[in-house]
This record gives C-alpha cells, sequence and structure tokens, in this order.
C-alpha cells in the first residue's frame, strides 16, 4: 500500500514537473521585432531598418543551458528611406540578397551577468560566411511579455558586404529589439 501511494506522489511529481517544463521551455510568439543598424557613410551616420524576421525564441533566465534563440532576417526587406541606396544594398555588390535573401543569428551559449543583463553567443550568418559575437543584451519581463534589447558592432568586410571604401565605413552597430509573449 506505500508502495502505492509513494509510486502515485512520484508520478504526479513527474506530470507536473514535465507540465511546467513545457510551459518554461515553450517558444515564445514575437509580437514586435525591429532590427535597426547605423554605418558612416561620408562621415555621416547613416540608418536603416530590416523590415522582416521571423524568430524561434525559447529563452529561461532560469535554464540558460537550454534557453536558445534562432532568428532570420529578409535581406530584401532592408530600408534606408532611399529607394536607390537600398536597391544598391540588395545588389550582388552588397548583400546579393537574389543569392542570399536571409541574414541568421543562432545562439549558442547565454550568461547572466546582472539584474536584466545577459550576453549571448551568436552565431550570424551572411553570404554563407558565419561569425562568432558576443551580444550584451536586456531581458525585461512585465506580465506576459518578455522584451529584448542588444547592441552589437560588426565588420561588414567580413561578410563580404561591400568593399573596402575610403567614405563608407567597415563598421556597423547592429541593434535588435525583439518583444514576445508567452
Amino acid at each position: 500500500m506505500m508502495f502505492l501511494r509513494t509510486m502515485k506522489k512520484l508520478t504526479a511529481l513527474v506530470i507536473t514537473s514535465l507540465f511546467l517544463i513545457n510551459m518554461v521551455a515553450a517558444q515564445a510568439r514575437v509580437t514586435r521585432a525591429r532590427i535597426s543598424f547605423q554605418i558612416k557613410n561620408l562621415g555621416i551616420n547613416t540608418n536603416g531598418v530590416i523590415g522582416t524576421m521571423q524568430a524561434n525564441i525559447q529563452f529561461d533566465p532560469a535554464a540558460l543551458n537550454t534557453s536558445t534563440i534562432e532568428a532570420s532576417a529578409d535581406v530584401k526587406s532592408i530600408n534606408t528611406d532611399n529607394d536607390t541606396r537600398d536597391d544598391h544594398l540588395r545588389s550582388d555588390e552588397f548583400f546579393d540578397a537574389a543569392r542570399f535573401p536571409k541574414i541568421t543569428m543562432r545562439s549558442v551559449s547565454f550568461r547572466h551577468k546582472s539584474g536584466n543583463n545577459y550576453v549571448g553567443q551568436f552565431n550570424v550568418t551572411m553570404k554563407d560566411k558565419t561569425k562568432a559575437f558576443d551580444v550584451p543584451f536586456t531581458y525585461i519581463v512585465n506580465g506576459n511579455t518578455g522584451s529584448f534589447k542588444g547592441s552589437f558592432k560588426l565588420n561588414r568586410l567580413d561578410f563580404g558586404v561591400g568593399s573596402s571604401s575610403l567614405v563608407l565605413s567597415n563598421d556597423v552597430t547592429v541593434t535588435i529589439e525583439v518583444d514576445v509573449t508567452k
């Protein structure tokens, strides 16, 4: 009899644990995403956005070892408020959107810094070239909404985006803001 009671309790505990793990690991639904970038052109900051992003986010601050973030951005959705420049950026001289339509980011690991501050190591792939980046970000929960905001710098030449130039900087600052609900 004691054995049956213990087994029932153990079974209930396992079922409850699996339910909670499933709730924590459930994919978050992206409700807002903004990818912006800034580069100096002729010494003047030039800004733009990548308007279309898809993501699979399974982030849990209490389980960083099992958390994952995978995202892809549509190169054709680049917008700098200048159609001629946007078409040039999509051309084979820069992003070659016809051959390489997506920019991807895949998490490798996460670590907690302090408070709402984290650092994620991500593999970023553009034009079939992949490079690892440490991306510092904040993650703030408000009710059922989680908000991510992070920023990092990359060298566009590392990905074969454009060529050396006296007027266009090699360094690009990328800022990513994403809101999710669970």
